[in-house]
């Protein structure tokens, strides 16, 4: 079992991936107004994180999170548009073989199938070039929606941490485990 040598090198080399309807790129400033059209949401961040007051807001937070490290992390736009509609990320643990994959959408474009899709493409990067034995996701046990997207991802749920972390409303919640290993992946991936 190797996982590949250089990762920054493999990812410099993916820092664009294509899917059917989807462009995964590195996020910019640029995208500072399609990302505050749904980072402005508090009901839809809840599970995420704080949501953004102001435009310059969202664009430190792009400076701080995808343009100061930006491997792995990718903005995803719909090709027909143009419009960034979400981030997706793979964050890997190197020493494990494995990655988290974390994901946040425009809940104007939830239902459409992208956020399965550009986890696939993410899924395929990571089994297939990265060389990743297990990818692996954390949700809040009350977001129903992103625990939706890991089972069409092919996750299985392994655990619920209980009482993990306080949400915003300083009520414990549960956080849910769920992943999915390479075997799995390839099973699935074999019968399409």
């Amino acid at each position: 079992m190797r996982l590949v040598a250089n990762l920054e090198l493999i990812y410099a080399k993916q820092r664009v991936l294509f899917t059917e309807r989807l462009k995964l790129r590195p996020v910019t400033l640029n995208d500072a107004a399609d990302m505050y059209e749904y980072a402005a949401s508090r009901e839809h961040m809840f599970y995420v994180f704080d949501e953004h007051h102001t435009i310059e807001e969202t664009e430190e937070n792009i400076l701080a999170y995808f343009l100061k490290d930006p491997v792995g992390k990718y903005g995803i736009e719909l090709m027909e548009t143009g419009k960034m509609i979400g981030t997706i990320d793979l964050r890997i643990k190197p020493k494990n073989f494995q990655a988290e994959l974390g994901y946040v959408m425009n809940p104007a474009y939830s239902g459409k199938g992208y956020m399965t899709e550009a986890g696939q493409a993410l899924l395929k990067l990571g089994f297939e070039i990265l060389g990743l034995e297990r990818v692996y996701a954390i949700r809040d046990e009350r977001n129903e929606a992103s625990g939706a997207v890991m089972k069409r991802l092919g996750m299985q749920q392994e655990g619920v941490l209980r009482h993990v972390n306080i949400d915003k409303d300083g009520e414990f919640v549960n956080d849910v485990y769920a992943s999915i290993l390479k075997a799995d992946y390839l099973k699935l991936n074999e019968r399409e």
